[in-house]
């Protein structure tokens, strides 16, 4: 199948799933089969999919953003499991404060470990571990 994007102002294609990701696209391009109904990129289910192979095809600013936001509240906040609620992963943020209070604040000690090493990994990595985790309360 071949697809039409709207991107800067102009409309580019015929071009392949392949072709489309040279293009810096994201899940609210305006994406179109025939080059007249235009829908967002995230309603076509094969290119959702083919977007996230591609990490994104894109730089992620939401992305970056957030794991700058998470890494630095889990340095200086962890104990409080802000990092969690920032995620969305509210459990989390509840055990985090529970583990705090339970350990005098020694849980803070992970929590800044898990801050470094959010700051230090790729948004790939942190996408990989801390969003598309199902899991509760990802430390590492």
């Amino acid at each position: 199948m071949n697809y039409y994007i709207f991107i800067n102002g102009n409309t580019v294609g015929p071009m392949t799933i392949q072709q489309l990701f040279a293009y810096n696209v994201d899940q609210n391009t305006s994406v179109s089969t025939d080059g007249v109904n235009w829908r967002p990129l995230y309603s076509y289910p094969d290119l959702m999919v083919a977007l996230r192979q591609h990490g994104g095809g894109y730089v992620d600013n939401d992305l970056s953003n957030k794991k700058l936001i998470c890494g630095l509240f889990a340095i200086f906040l962890g104990y409080l499991g802000i990092q969690y609620f920032v995620l969305g992963k509210t459990w989390g943020g509840i055990w985090t404060i529970l583990l705090s209070c339970v350990t005098c604040g020694a849980w803070s000690i992970i929590t800044l470990i898990q801050g470094i090493l959010m700051l230090c990994m790729s948004n790939e990595e942190f996408k990989r571990k801390y969003i598309d985790n199902p899991a509760t309360m990802p430390l590492f």
